[in-house]
């Protein structure tokens, strides 16, 4: 295949790789700044408020929005291993397994979809800070590599990205889980208050808070920038939101860039590799194939951010080989692709929460509660048997009422009147990073376009195992101390990826012969090309990570910035 001669059209001042989370964040972060700025996104345009399924009524859908068992078995044999993730709703923007395969040594998850976004259409929008606990565990317990950067590195951007994003929530002084900057909470309903009341008072520890989510309780024109609005509490959130009202590449960060005129998005474009040029130990640019047409093309720039998904990230630097780096780019340390880590759930715990039979509430809020990590936080909190902790996220809603032995208007009479209420609760666990948790690349298979194979060989290890029953021990101790009755847990033992938090693959760290990025997410060996996505992550932590993500985007954003003032990039 023969590529195109880069030219004055071909040449850009930045080029991000990757239009979701944290793609769209950099490219507005560098628009801003005044850089042309190059999105490549590998799927297809999803243009906001093109949303096929955002204003369907499950009726309206077929088969009542289940996908048929032959489009499953034919199309989505891996993706619909969590039965609750293909539907009718969410399916235009979930990746067909036929058409974009994997290999497993060890059973992986891999939830994904390309297009224009990315997984901001499809996202949980749980926006949770991380803590000193979080960035100093692995120096303090020995595990993997330290942190090269703390909590206090990272706060102003926290602060920074939050009053864009628009993140609700409720502060409650908890050093686990810092307060950030919050719209008002989406409230407790009162179910979920008792829960919070009761637990409380035997577990004082333990903290029940509304969930604090990137979608606007309140809109602000002057801050919410971009095609935002306020959350109107659909809960319909995975099919992309035509009112703006949650954050997306598409309702937020792209419309700012695009607003700049430094914006130049290419969808439909794969990403072959990154060009390294020896004589300057930097990268030149991107090697691109058209994915419509076949056609090669190579885009130049200065800088070069890849946030193409902690797996797309890292199979496009295993796939960018030249002389200097015959193992994939900047991978001097040998740590490419490995330490790939996600949450561990499918564990949690459920029970019919007694009283409030009369009380109603309207509306379909966009999120439930949350329970912070409690365990090995401080040395009253320190255990024996495991390292780290979990979390939670749960609800409680009313049940349906349909009794047996009615039939007509009685029948009718009966279904109208609402069921008592339920709490339930699901636990998501920190995986420890483990060098032997890896992915690679498959070079003796191909795709349809001729990328080596992703192959993933990752699996939960011991630690991961003993923190999970504690986990559902401990989900079922809350629920009993709220006077929850006909208590269910489960521990379905879930591989890596289900959680669809993956992280790891390119850590950042101090040592560039065990890590691949600085403290700034910039290549130890090729200062030109950033990784701020979930590739990065030294550890896992509990909490949600995309916020985390675009904190770090804008700092690097920043540090890129002056570097290329100081004239050293």
């Amino acid at each position: 295949m023969g590529n195109i001669k880069m030219n004055k059209e071909n040449t850009f001042d930045a080029i991000v790789i990757g239009s979701g989370i944290s793609g769209g964040y950099a490219a507005m972060e560098l628009c801003t700044k005044g850089y042309k700025t190059l999105v490549l996104e590998r799927g297809p345009m999803v243009q906001h408020g093109d949303y096929p399924t955002a204003h369907l009524d499950t009726w309206d859908l077929p088969n009542q929005g289940k996908v048929s068992k032959q489009e499953i078995d034919s199309h989505y044999p891996k993706q619909s291993r969590l039965a609750w993730w293909v539907n009718e709703d969410n399916k235009p923007f979930i990746n067909k397994d036929d058409e974009y395969p994997y290999n497993e040594d060890e059973r992986f998850d891999w939830i994904r979809g390309h297009h224009v976004g990315g997984r901001s259409l499809m996202w949980g929008r749980h926006c949770y800070r991380w803590s000193d606990i979080d960035f100093t565990a692995n120096s303090k317990e020995g595990v993997a590599v330290d942190w090269p950067i703390r909590y206090a590195d990272i706060e102003p951007w926290y602060d920074y990205v939050e009053t864009f994003v628009g993140v609700s929530g409720q502060a409650e002084g908890l050093k686990q889980v810092p307060d950030g900057v919050f719209l008002k909470p989406f409230p407790l309903n009162c179910a979920e208050q008792k829960f919070r009341e009761a637990v409380a008072e035997t577990y004082p520890d333990r903290v029940v808070t509304p969930g604090r989510v990137a979608n606007l309780s309140e809109y602000n024109p002057e801050i919410h920038k971009g095609a935002r609005g306020q959350c109107q509490s659909r809960s319909r959130c995975w099919r992309g939101c035509p009112f703006g009202a949650y954050f997306s590449s598409q309702s937020a960060t792209l419309p700012v860039a695009t607003e700049t005129g430094n914006l130049t998005l290419r969808s439909d474009s794969i990403v072959m590799e990154i060009l390294y040029d020896a004589e300057s130990a930097k990268a030149s640019g991107v090697r691109v194939k058209d994915a419509k047409t076949g056609e090669v093309i190579d885009y130049a720039a200065r800088i070069i951010f890849c946030n193409a998904s902690t797996v797309g990230t890292t199979a496009i630097l295993l796939n960018s080989r030249s002389e200097t780096f015959p193992n994939g780019l900047g991978n001097s340390s040998g740590e490419l692709g490995h330490n790939i880590m996600d949450h561990h759930y499918g564990m949690g715990a459920y029970g019919q929460l007694p009283g409030h039979e009369d009380d109603y509430y309207q509306g379909r809020k966009p999120v439930g509660f949350y329970i912070p990590r409690f365990t090995n936080i401080d040395e009253q909190s320190k255990r024996s048997d495991y390292k780290r902790g979990f979390g939670y996220q749960g609800q409680a809603m009313r049940g349906k009422n349909i009794p047996d032995g009615k039939i007509g208007a009685d029948l009718k009479g009966e279904i109208f009147k609402p069921g008592g209420y339920h709490v339930s609760m699901t636990c998501f666990g920190e995986m420890l990073p483990h060098h032997d948790n890896r992915m690679y690349l498959n070079f003796d298979e191909r795709d349809q376009h001729g990328m080596p194979i992703i192959t993933f060989d990752a699996k939960l290890r011991e630690n991961d195992l003993a923190l999970r029953e504690d986990g559902v021990k401990s989900a079922v101790e809350m629920l009993e101390a709220a006077g929850c009755t006909h208590i269910g847990s489960y521990n379905s033992l879930t591989a890596p990826g289900a959680c669809i938090h993956e992280m790891g693959t390119a850590r950042m760290g101090r040592d560039p012969k065990t890590s691949v990025l600085n403290k700034w997410n910039q290549m130890h060996d090729v200062p030109n090309v950033f990784v701020t996505d979930g590739a990065c992550m030294t550890s896992s932590g509990t909490q949600n990570p995309s916020i985390t993500y675009m904190a770090l985007t804008a700092r690097a954003v920043e540090y890129a910035h002056t570097q290329i003032q100081a004239g050293k990039l």
